[in-house]
């Protein structure tokens, strides 16, 4: 049925648009954060990474519409089904450490010197929720219409910004008080 095939793309795309939506609120967010965090004798950490951060996210979501649109994706509904359910535990899970980390959460990597490590919420379990939430985004939001090539592509690529990313934020991290009984815990997946 076409006429259902052009509706699935649609709807796709508007999930799309408010994923976008949400992310540009997150850095509007996030700026305010950085600028109260410099203004508190905060310093920056990893910059010269960030540029291909934004790279990555900023082109994802056009990516995932392209290639439903572009490759005539067909919607698989137990495969829509899955990936929908990662996706909303995933922003579950980001709305809870942007929430546990209140102020101090920021896109970039800001540490002001004597702030004490957050060890609570999603901490208690793993040292980065939020990369975990954006892992599991790169795989889902593709994958809700089968735009499997952008899922690998993005996949492979975030798993090698965040290599880089990881080490420069641990880094940075590690002064902070509190920050060695949070390093104790697993990175990204719980228990691994």
């Amino acid at each position: 049925m076409p006429w259902l095939d052009l509706e699935t793309r649609v709807m796709f795309t508007l999930l799309v648009a408010v994923v976008a939506g949400q992310r540009l609120l997150e850095l509007v967010l996030s700026a305010r954060h950085r600028r109260a965090l410099l203004a508190r004798g905060g310093v920056e950490h990893g910059a010269g990474l960030y540029p291909f951060m934004v790279l990555l996210h900023a082109t994802f979501l056009p990516a995932c519409v392209a290639e439903v649109w572009l490759l005539h994706r067909p919607l698989h509904l137990g495969v829509a089904v899955v990936a929908g359910a990662l996706l909303t535990g995933a922003m579950l899970l980001r709305f809870w450490t942007i929430d546990t980390l209140g102020e101090w959460w920021c896109t970039r990597v800001v540490v002001v010197p004597g702030q004490p490590a957050v060890s609570g919420g999603p901490f208690r379990f793993v040292r980065h929720p939020n990369y975990l939430a954006v892992v599991v985004e790169m795989a889902a939001i593709p994958l809700v219409h089968n735009a499997w090539l952008t899922a690998l592509v993005y996949s492979a690529a975030n798993v090698v910004v965040l290599a880089f990313r990881i080490r420069a934020e641990e880094r940075a991290l590690a002064g902070l008080t509190g920050y060695d009984v949070v390093r104790r815990r697993s990175r990204i997946l719980p228990g691994v």
